[in-house]
């Protein structure tokens, strides 16, 4: 979808004119990455529509935060249609490229605001996948509503539709994704532990432990994306599962020479696992819960999705799960 608005010319911005952009941007950001699912396209489209900004005749601009919003998702809405053919051939599941240390540094520039849960929910590795099953103008719509609170006749103007047909996208987007909605997520620290728990119970192959925080119908996707070995299906069924991630940390814990360190730590807004081996992050774990149990695992092991959380992580040191 085109947005209509000329390219932009070459020059320095005005103060202003970058101080208001810069405000913006860690929303406009989060827009991005909410429909994208990927950091460095994310940040991509919202340095073209900085571009366009520096271009535009500013005084004309009544509310820049509603121009840039508009300019913003709709270069995303661009962007969707190759995405999409690229992960139609990608090797093995296909995962959003995890997030750490929501709660600051580079992760909040990428993540935007997470003020609320229907901010924090929205960027979980769970909701990200499932909404690859919407169509691009759903999804513009359900990010719009849901993460960012817009009312419906903002978001018609977003996309140029009108206010009903806006109603119809966020229903039916509603529709669609309604089973990734955690009907009871734990508070902040009881997932914590939870989480913790797993972590424990894996390091020291403990079949039971491992057992008593996974649902009966918890699933695990990984995602090597071709370059690292991973598993090319979703591994099913609490006894399976518990099997299967036992054996994958005793075989990384007993690979001679090596240090593996698995950690606690923010990722997407929530509790995950972070593993180094040797100092180097090579996995990022996002874990969905509801009640007490782990739901689903979503593992990233693909390095070239581990690029943006080995970065924020190096800047900022390990960083605290959410309280």
């Amino acid at each position: 979808m085109e947005t209509g608005i000329g390219p932009a010319e070459p020059g320095a911005m005005d103060a202003g004119g970058l101080t208001a952009f810069e405000e913006l941007r860690p929303r406009l950001t989060g827009l991005a990455y909410r429909m994208l699912g990927e950091v460095q396209e994310a940040e991509d489209a919202v340095q073209d529509a900085y571009l366009r900004w520096n271009g535009t005749d500013r005084a004309a601009v009544a509310e820049p935060r509603a121009w840039l919003i508009k300019v913003v998702t709709n270069l995303c809405l661009n962007r969707l249609a190759s995405a999409r053919a690229r992960r139609e051939t990608y090797t093995g599941p296909w995962l959003p490229e995890p997030v750490p240390g929501g709660a600051g540094g580079l992760g909040a520039r990428v993540l935007g605001p997470l003020e609320t849960a229907e901010q924090r929910d929205s960027v979980s590795l769970a909701l990200l996948m499932l909404m690859e099953s919407l169509t691009p103008a759903e999804r513009a719509v359900y990010v719009l509503r849901e993460a960012f609170g817009y009312k419906h006749r903002d978001i018609a103007g977003v996309l140029d539709v009108s206010e009903t047909a806006s109603r119809q996208l966020h229903r039916r987007a509603r529709q669609r994704v309604a089973s990734a909605e955690r009907r009871f997520a734990p508070p902040g620290e009881r997932w914590r532990r939870l989480v913790e728990r797993f972590l424990d119970a894996a390091v020291r192959g403990d079949l039971a432990g491992l057992e008593a925080v996974l649902a009966e119908d918890v699933v695990s996707w990984s995602d090597g994306g071709g370059k690292v070995t991973a598993a090319r299906n979703a591994v099913t069924g609490r006894v399976r599962m518990a099997r299967y991630i036992a054996g994958l940390a005793r075989r990384a814990l007993e690979l001679p020479g090596v240090s593996v360190e698995p950690s606690v730590e923010d990722v997407n807004g929530a509790p995950g696992l972070v593993v180094r081996v040797d100092g180097e992050v090579t996995m990022v774990v996002g874990l969905e819960a509801s009640g007490d149990r782990i739901t689903a695992v979503h593992a990233v092991l693909n390095p070239d999705k581990l690029a943006f959380a080995a970065r924020a992580l190096s800047r900022s040191g390990r960083l605290p799960g959410p309280s």
